[in-house]
Order: structure tokens, then C-alpha cells, then sequence
């Protein structure tokens, strides 16, 4: 028998049990369409979580006082970071690869606008340096400068979800907000950053001079954070160096593993978070796999059952002279082409959802898990297929006209 001949009495033998059929193929496709989404899922979160990192800019430092959760620091006390430890780090004598500083204060404030009230999740005061290291871009107006600084002037520039929450579609540069009380005159709209997965919402934001805003709520006390530009992204290791240096000076630290402060890269987060989300990817794609496992003994079960079902006609084909290599491949072709079909569907159901939201996250598909998990669900086919088919060719002609 060729081929053709075999795949033309294969597909006869799944249309005679039309119900049964479509139920096994229906196993194989959610176990596809599983493993492709959810790595799918798995690879959109550690994309969003790489473009999070990246629009914070690639060669910003930060500086926190404390020495951070799991490092290795002996300090017994700390001590804030002030605006002389940013002067400090200013000073391009002592550190020669810092090209910007941006102290910052942070606080959480109501924004008022004729009536609309917003609650604005991250109320920040600093210098113009800010918006270059953590590589935030106007598209309206402008950023606010130095003289603004200066003179404690009451502005701000605003994220792009600020501004839509308090003016719509309309231009706020120009317009007068109110802020916890105090009234700021907007002056540039920041681009939009996006949100990513699970974090604060970085485009809603409002940033405003940190004389500005430490006068209006925050106090003349310590400094939330410092934030430190590179001159490039390949000094990022001697800027590091060089802070850390810097601020052992000014904190009267002289020994190394005593620091009560510690200085973060963009970096180090990228890859911490990289290795998390490609921990989290295998596990949702080991997760899927079972699936697919679940839809191969299913695959077992039906072919056993159709086994015992075409007994008598597998001794018919036999008595008349078939052989036990046709009994075998017409088998094995049914429970294949159960996985083929199956497998296809699960691509394509794959494929349209993965155009769709996910639990916040875009999936972004990786052509290898579709040709990975289409091939293996092919492969389960055959494999789960071999028993029942090995059984059918392996029955003797004479018992097999006698079964009921």
C-alpha cells in the first residue's frame, strides 16, 4: 500500500469516530497552544522588564544610603546622603568619569486642575541633570533650568499619564496645577516611558525643582536617592568606583566593607532581572509541557480503544493477504495525523492569542517554541501511537475474526 493509499484509510478511520477524533485533537492543541503562550507570556514579561530598565537610561547610577538587603557591609550606623555628597560627586577633580549628578527627593502628593483631582504616585524634586541620566524626553514645552533651581520657582514638568489624568487631550504646558497646596506652573510634558510589568507607573510624575519641592513637603533633611550619570556606558565601573570613593570621604569611611551606602547600575538590575524572568519562562514552559504529555496519553487511550473496536476488520485485512508492516503504518497514521492536526490547530490558536493582553503582559512568541512544541507534539503522535499500532499488526488473523 503507498502512502497515499495509507493516509486516505487513515483519514476514513478518524471520520468514522468524528466525536472521538476532535476530542484527542483538542488535547494535543491546548497542550500546543499552552507551551507556545506561556513562554510567549514568559518572554513578553522579560522584554517589558529589559525596555523598563532601558528607558532609565543605561549608563545611570544610583546612589541609596544603607548598604541594601544581602550585602556584605559591617557598618553599624548610617548616615544619609545630603546635598553635599552631591556637590562632592560634582567634582569633576575627584570624579573624572561622572558627567551629571541629580539629587532627589521623593513624595506622593494630590494634583488638582478646575476640579479634576489626581493622586500622583511620584512627586520628585531635583536638579535639570535628572532628565538626561534617567533619559526622560520632553515632547511638550520644556525641562525646567538651573536658574529655576535656583530661584525655588514654582514649576514643574509632568509624565505623560499625569497629564492625560488632569488635562485629557488638552496642552498643559502653561497651565497652573495644584499641588498638595502649593500651585506649580507646568512647563514640559515627558514622553512616554511606559509602564512595564508590576511596577510604579514611571509616566505618572512630577518633577519640579528640589528647593521647590523640599520647601513645599518634604523638609531640608536627607535625600531620597542620588542619581549619577556616566560620561558613557563603558565607564560605568570607574563612575561606580569613583562615588564610592567620593562618598567614603565624606562619610569618614575607611574601610571598604563599612560602607553605609550603596551604588546601583542599570546593568546589575538588568541582569538580576533577566535571570529571574528566564527562571520564571521554564517554569511556565515545563508547566505547558505536561499538557502536552496529558494529550500524548490520550492519544495511547483512543488508539487502544479503535484497536479493539476494528478487530474483526484488522483480521479481514489480514486473512486476505495484508501485511503486518500495512496493519502497523495505518495505525501509526492515524494517531500522527491526530497530533499533526491537532498540533496545527494549536499553533494557530497560539499565534491569535498571543495579538491579545495576557495578565497585563504582551506576549511576544518565540519561533522556536512553535516549531519546538509542533514537532514534539508530532513526535508524541508517533510515540504513543507505536503501542496500539504494534498491537493491531501483532494480532493473529484467526483470533481476530472470531472477536466480538
Amino acid at each position: 500500500m503507498n502512502p497515499f493509499e495509507t493516509l486516505r484509510f487513515a483519514t476514513m478511520g478518524l471520520l468514522a469516530n468524528k466525536v472521538r477524533s476532535g476530542l484527542t485533537m483538542l488535547g494535543i492543541l491546548i497542550g500546543v497552544a499552552a507551551v507556545i503562550l506561556l513562554l510567549a507570556v514568559g518572554n513578553g514579561s522579560s522584554q517589558a522588564v529589559k525596555d523598563s530598565i532601558d528607558a532609565l537610561g543605561t549608563n545611570a547610577l544610583t546612589v541609596s544610603s544603607g548598604a541594601g538587603f544581602g550585602a556584605q557591609s559591617t557598618a553599624t550606623s548610617t548616615k544619609p546622603l545630603t546635598i553635599a555628597d552631591a556637590r562632592a560627586l560634582a567634582d569633576t577633580t575627584q570624579g573624572p568619569d561622572i558627567k551629571g549628578v541629580a539629587p532627589e527627593v521623593q513624595t506622593s502628593q494630590t494634583a488638582l486642575y478646575e476640579g479634576t483631582s489626581h493622586t500622583v504616585s511620584s512627586v520628585i524634586g531635583t536638579y535639570p541633570a535628572y532628565f538626561e541620566a534617567s533619559n526622560s524626553k520632553v515632547v511638550k514645552g520644556d525641562y525646567f533650568s538651573a536658574d529655576d533651581v535656583l530661584a525655588s520657582r514654582k514649576v514643574a514638568v509632568i509624565g505623560s499619564t499625569t497629564a492625560t489624568d488632569l488635562f485629557g487631550t488638552a496642552d498643559p504646558i502653561g497651565k497652573k496645577i495644584t499641588l498638595g497646596g502649593t500651585p506649580l506652573t507646568v512647563v514640559g510634558e515627558l514622553a512616554t516611558k511606559g509602564s512595564g510589568t508590576g511596577f510604579q507607573d514611571p509616566d505618572d510624575v512630577i518633577i519640579a525643582p528640589l528647593p521647590t519641592v523640599q520647601n513645599a513637603y518634604t523638609g531640608f533633611g536627607s535625600l531620597s536617592q542620588i542619581l549619577v550619570e556616566a560620561s558613557s556606558a563603558d565607564t560605568t565601573t570607574q563612575a561606580q568606583n569613583e562615588i564610592t570613593t567620593i562618598l567614603m570621604g565624606t562619610h569618614g569611611i575607611t574601610d571598604p566593607t563599612a560602607v553605609d551606602f550603596r551604588v546601583s547600575s542599570q546593568t546589575t538590575l538588568l541582569t538580576t532581572r533577566s535571570s529571574t524572568t528566564q527562571t520564571f519562562t521554564v517554569l511556565l514552559g515545563a508547566v505547558a509541557a505536561i499538557s502536552l504529555l496529558v494529550g500524548g496519553i490520550g492519544i495511547t487511550n483512543i488508539m487502544l480503544v479503535t484497536v479493539t473496536e476494528r478487530t474483526r476488520e484488522i483480521g479481514i485485512r489480514k486473512a486476505i493477504g495484508a501485511p503486518k508492516g500495512v496493519i502497523l503504518s495505518q495505525f501509526l497514521a492515524e494517531s500522527t495525523l491526530l497530533s499533526l492536526i491537532g498540533a496545527g490547530l494549536g499553533v494557530g490558536v497560539a499565534l491569535v492569542g498571543a495579538h491579545f493582553t495576557i495578565v497585563g503582559i504582551k506576549p511576544v512568541v518565540i519561533p522556536a517554541s512553535v516549531w519546538g512544541a509542533f514537532g514534539i507534539a508530532v513526535a508524541i503522535g508517533l510515540f504513543f501511537g507505536s503501542y496500539p499500532a504494534s498491537r493491531a499488526a501483532s494480532l493473529r488473523p484467526i483470533e481476530a475474526l472470531r472477536h466480538e
